[in-house]
């Protein structure tokens, strides 16, 4: 079966050679310049663009590579799955259905799952990585399908800014609620509804808001001591792995993975940004 993941998923670029799953990047505009993400540009490069004032902008993955890998996959006769960022923060899911079954229409026969995962960063990397997984233990596309669904389903997703400028930019709050966060030193609780950020909790300093993210995830994880959680962050190592650390102390998960996130979610959340992943159920249960 052949995977298809697109850049939003915030995994590495040697995860996707290293794997064979084929990557479609979306695409960030900087400075005048489009870039593919992972393979142009780096969210570093990205960062440092934002704290020097500039507002990079994102856009979805490419139609165009898309209707070749359908066409590829089609001539193949291999099943095809197709792993999405959230439908609800970018186009990318609809161009791969409308591409999809205008490829199908010449070649019906084509086996292509296209998933609209609802999830971002490593929320949705998680999902990747576990599709791989259970490619390689041989399972069948029909039951890769269900459990990516269903793990989709039940994947949460909590993160704090450390700017709130960042997200007014964006549309995500106000801009009075980001001068007066900005004077008090507020930091935003968030996480993902319905595939849409939405922010849940206000908190006075860093530390504080990183103590309440575990707290949350303690009442809505599932067997957390069986997961692997996962740690993206907004150029800021330093706080991720003092994260870890706090994660470490009231949980011990089976696995805690750390990785930097990816340009197209960095160019709208910010240096600085921290987000934390978990399942709150699991087939343990």
């Amino acid at each position: 079966m052949k995977i298809f993941a697109d850049s939003a998923c915030d995994l590495p670029l040697d995860f996707f050679t290293d794997n064979e799953v084929e990557l479609f990047p979306l695409s960030v505009l900087l400075d005048g310049k489009e870039y593919e993400d992972i393979v142009e540009i780096n969210s570093k490069e990205v960062f440092d663009a934002i704290r020097e004032g500039q507002q990079p902008k994102t856009s979805q993955a490419s139609p165009d590579k898309m209707m070749t890998s359908w066409k590829d996959l089609a001539a193949s006769g291999e099943d095809g799955m197709y792993i999405a960022f959230s439908s609800q923060l970018s186009g990318t899911y609809q161009t791969a259905v409308m591409t999809s079954d205008l490829v199908k229409g010449d070649n019906p026969s084509m086996n292509l799952a296209v998933i609209d995962t609802h999830c971002a960063s490593l929320g949705y990397g998680l999902l990747v990585k576990e599709a791989v997984r259970l490619r390689d233990k041989g399972l069948g596309m029909q039951e890769i399908e269900q459990e990516i669904r269903t793990m989709a389903m039940h994947m949460e997703h909590l993160f704090t800014v450390e700017d709130l400028d960042y997200l007014a930019k964006g549309g995500r709050v106000s801009k009075a609620s980001a001068f007066f966060g900005g004077l008090l030193n507020i930091k935003p609780l968030l996480h993902v509804e319905d595939g849409k950020l939405v922010p849940i909790e206000k908190h006075r300093g860093r530390k504080k808001v990183l103590r309440r993210m575990i707290e949350v995830m303690e009442e809505r994880g599932s067997n957390l001591q069986q997961q692997t959680i996962a740690i993206s962050h907004g150029d800021d190592l330093t706080t991720a792995k003092e994260f870890q650390e706090m994660i470490q102390e009231v949980i011990q998960p089976k696995a805690i993975e750390i990785h930097q996130i990816g340009s197209v979610i960095g160019s709208h959340a910010g240096p600085g940004t921290i987000a934390l992943f978990f399942l709150n159920h699991t087939k343990n249960e």
